[in-house]
């Protein structure tokens, strides 16, 4: 049976008389490196504050790790195109203070002294262990103000993972980056894929389940192995944006070559179904995800009902 992290049932949204989302179903499992990918204005955004719990939906609900959705929590973990982090803090003990507030309270830190040493350095070194997960081993006592766009970003991710969220969303995270530091961005994402890889093969439960929104389809097909499509551009688009597109990527190891070449053909697909305001496709034959997946002869998927 499939380990399904996230569940969005008849999401429906907007604001005032506007209507943004319509009708928005999908799921994910646990593991999956999922990319959300669609026009200007179609309401990536609104849906990722629906899924943490800042803008609830006017219909439908949203279940993450099984819970209905209703405020933020622990089991919905964000990084913003903005780097969220403390000035005044290094990169060890930015990553580290997610773990103090979440284990420790101040009068715990104020008379149980011994206790929140021994807490403290092992968040230190639990928050080091992250931070050379994201190739920042080096960079451990930098402050912000020390670090490249792209270090601080890296931070940022660390801050969120360390915290152990059921599914990470991103939110458009390395659209501020240059190309060669967005190129490493995308090899971790592709190294934290082989650990889930890895896990499942040893019979555990992978460790990171990730929603990214990216305007860039390369980079969609590139990191993730599975693209979602939100789109306007559909029969009853006046209601709002639903999902029109929802199939397999292909799965690429950190480190083989960036042959974009063999994208060439999904990526026209998701050009003409999910961004083309003439093509109002039948979609039905493009959210195949999971009919997909079944007839993959051996899967052990279960498709959802």
């Amino acid at each position: 049976m499939t380990d399904i992290v996230l569940e969005c049932r008849g999401v429906c949204h907007g604001f005032g008389p506007k209507n943004v989302l319509h009708n928005v179903s999908f799921r994910i499992a646990a593991g999956q490196i999922v990319a959300l990918v669609g026009p200007s204005g179609c309401g990536k955004s609104t849906l990722l504050r629906a899924i943490l719990g800042t803008h609830l939906p006017r219909e439908g609900e949203i279940v993450a790790n099984g819970r209905r959705v209703t405020r933020p929590s622990r089991d919905v973990g964000i990084v913003y195109q903005n780097y969220s982090l403390y000035e005044f803090l290094t990169a060890r003990d930015n990553v580290a203070f997610g773990p103090m507030l979440d284990q420790t309270g101040l009068l715990g830190r104020c008379f149980q002294p011994f206790r929140w040493q021994r807490l403290r350095r092992r968040h230190r070194e639990e928050a080091a262990q992250m931070l050379a997960k994201m190739n920042l081993s080096g960079a451990e006592h930098q402050y912000p103000g020390q670090m490249s766009g792209g270090m601080r970003q890296r931070v940022s991710v660390a801050q969120s993972l360390i915290m152990q969220p059921q599914i990470l969303l991103l939110d458009e995270p390395f659209g501020a980056l240059d190309e060669a530091v967005r190129e490493g961005m995308q090899t971790i994402l592709l190294q934290l894929y082989q650990e889930n890889a890895q896990a499942i093969k040893q019979a555990r439960r992978p460790p990171y389940t990730i929603l990214i929104v990216t305007h860039e389809l390369n980079e969609a097909l590139y990191v993730s192995d599975r693209v979602l499509g939100l789109s306007q551009f559909h029969a009853g688009g006046a209601h709002g944006a639903t999902i029109v597109y929802d199939k397999a990527a292909p799965v690429f190891h950190p480190n083989d070559p960036r042959d974009f070449a063999q994208l060439v053909d999904q990526r026209e697909e998701l050009r003409r179904v999910v961004f083309d305001p003439q093509s109002v496709a039948q979609h039905d034959e493009y959210v195949s995800y999971w009919s997909d997946l079944q007839a993959v002869p051996g899967s052990q998927a279960a498709a959802p009902p």
